[in-house]
């Protein structure tokens, strides 16, 4: 069985109507940094991150500690939504979130994609594996190893460490990560 360590990204700097591609805040980097110390001993194992900045800014302190580089894989971004301007996207994610993947099917499958895509990049994994992602992507990978299709099954704190294995054909959840309420969008 593979391990799979996903990690929320770092609290980011805030999302504004100029950039909607923020790097990590001070807190979010001291939140990598405890992130790595945390992980650091398990390595060097490989890394895959989403291509935003916040979670390429939140691999870096593992990627130095086990002088590797992260690759980064469009496949684990965040949900992609059908608009970019920061209060559509807000109203359109707790909208959609609160549903299930039965609801996205009839509503907005063009999302059944991103999502299968995810899976088989996790289910795809043949070694060991640090995963540095998102939100809503976390909680596709909950889903499927709990056969649950909720959108939110839990809220993972940033930089919180969610452990699963596959065997190439499932995911399996083998501890949950810290939850905590945090604002998403």
């Amino acid at each position: 069985m593979t391990k799979l360590y996903l990690v929320r990204h770092g609290q980011d700097a805030g999302h504004s109507h100029e950039n909607n591609d923020p790097g990590l805040s001070e807190l979010g980097h001291q939140q990598a940094a405890e992130m790595a110390a945390t992980l650091a001993p398990l390595g060097p194992l490989s890394v895959i991150v989403s291509p935003l900045c916040r979670t390429r800014e939140t691999a870096q302190p593992l990627e130095t500690a086990w002088n590797v580089a992260g690759d980064v894989v469009p496949a684990i971004r965040e949900i992609p939504s059908p608009s970019n301007e920061l209060d559509q996207r807000r109203q359109w994610l707790r909208r959609t979130m609160a549903g299930t993947w039965n609801d996205i099917a009839q509503t907005e499958p063009w999302l059944l994609p991103w999502r299968q895509a995810l899976l088989d990049t996790l289910l795809g994994a043949q070694q060991d594996t640090v995963v540095v992602s998102h939100f809503v992507a976390i909680n596709v990978a909950v889903g499927s190893a709990q056969n649950d299709g909720r959108l939110t099954l839990f809220r993972p704190n940033n930089c919180s460490i969610t452990i699963m294995e596959t065997d190439g054909t499932n995911l399996s959840l083998l501890e949950l990560g810290e939850a905590l309420e945090t604002e998403v969008g």
